[in-house]
């Protein structure tokens, strides 16, 4: 007798993949006695017939576990459980603190930086007010723009003599 059909559906039976009908024709398979049956089938027989040997629980079953509990712990009525509904704004709280943190750091590191770095000299407001465009040619204006900002370059990168760190912390 050929028993790949059987065999196909106890492979889709344990992959979870079989229909209620084909779960019936294996227990009703392994139901019928296992005298012709191949030994590699025979090892699944004890499962199937498991099934068969399950009490059912009633109708009733409920009333009589709840009957077992003492009175105190049993409810009188069942609760009513509201769903509640989460919002966006709620679900991202965590990260609105976040974010409010490493603005904290941010600001706090600036500043802390900016007061570590040696004073620098910038040019007056006049100074840059009396910068004048001597040609509206875009190559002798480009010229120019880029000496001007080769000189404040310059004058930024270069310490104030009245720096504290470079004369030995003394003032």
């Amino acid at each position: 007798m050929d028993y790949k059909y059987i065999e196909q559906l106890l492979d889709r039976y344990f992959r979870a993949e079989t229909t209620l009908q084909e779960e019936q024709i294996l227990k009703t398979f392994f139901a019928q006695g296992a005298e012709d049956m191949p030994q590699e089938l025979q090892q699944y027989a004890p499962l199937f017939a498991a099934f068969d040997e399950q009490p059912v629980l009633g109708d009733d079953f409920d009333e009589r576990v709840l009957a077992q509990l003492p009175a105190d712990i049993v409810p009188l009525q069942p609760q009513q459980v509201k769903a509640r509904t989460i919002r966006l704004t709620e679900r991202l709280r965590p990260l609105f603190g976040a974010a409010a943190m490493v603005a904290i750091l941010l600001t706090v590191g600036n500043a802390i930086y900016q007061s570590m770095r040696p004073n620098t000299t910038w040019m007056d407001a006049d100074e840059y007010a009396n910068i004048k465009v001597e040609s509206h040619e875009p190559s002798v204006a480009y010229g120019q723009m880029t000496d001007t900002l080769t000189l404040a370059k310059d004058e930024i990168l270069t310490p104030a003599p009245t720096d504290s760190l470079l004369n030995g912390g003394i003032d």
